[in-house]
């Protein structure tokens, strides 16, 4: 214990540097490409917890907005005073998928006759179903970048750390 105080004594003195273990000390010491590394798996963390955060914050709102909408729909109301409050601004999916439908509707039963009102649920489910398609890609946007950085971020991280300590032992 004592060989080993003596030689800090020793190494200090005759002007050797401690290695310094601080975080930014070891960030500073590392060569490039490790620094690159840590620079672009900080960079990829923010972006994702952004992501994360905006999901969050939006999923929460239309969640909101949706049990409002949904509460006025079975409300026993008119429909067509719901209509004509949300057809300009439907400010959530479920509202946009119900003046989608609405619009539908009227537009096909003001030439509804025996033969075309066969066809007026099967367009209505058509273009039910093409607003439900929209407003999920609109939701699932930059989901894409998660799975991406989730999947390849360790192998980054593992690039890294074998550039590292390759460079550690020369």
């Amino acid at each position: 214990m004592e060989e080993n105080a003596a030689t800090v004594v020793e190494q200090i003195e005759l002007g050797s540097e401690i290695p310094d273990f601080s975080l930014f000390g070891m960030f500073a010491q590392a060569d490039f490409i490790v620094q690159t590394v840590m620079i672009m798996l900080l960079l990829a963390s923010i972006w994702c917890w952004a992501i994360i955060y905006d999901k969050q914050k939006r999923l929460r709102v239309v969640k909101e907005k949706a049990d409002q909408f949904e509460s006025e729909f079975w409300s026993g109301n008119s429909l067509e005073d719901l209509y004509a409050r949300t057809k300009h601004e439907p400010d959530h999916p479920l509202a946009l998928l119900f003046v989608s439908a609405m619009r539908e509707w009227q537009r096909s039963s003001t030439t509804s006759s025996g033969k075309i009102a066969m066809g007026v649920q099967e367009r209505i489910y058509r273009v039910m179903h093409v607003t439900v398609s929209r407003e999920m890609e609109r939701l699932e946007n930059y989901l894409s970048v998660l799975s991406t950085v989730g999947s390849t971020a360790p192998f980054v991280g593992l690039f890294g750390t074998v550039w590292g300590i390759m460079n550690s032992f020369q």
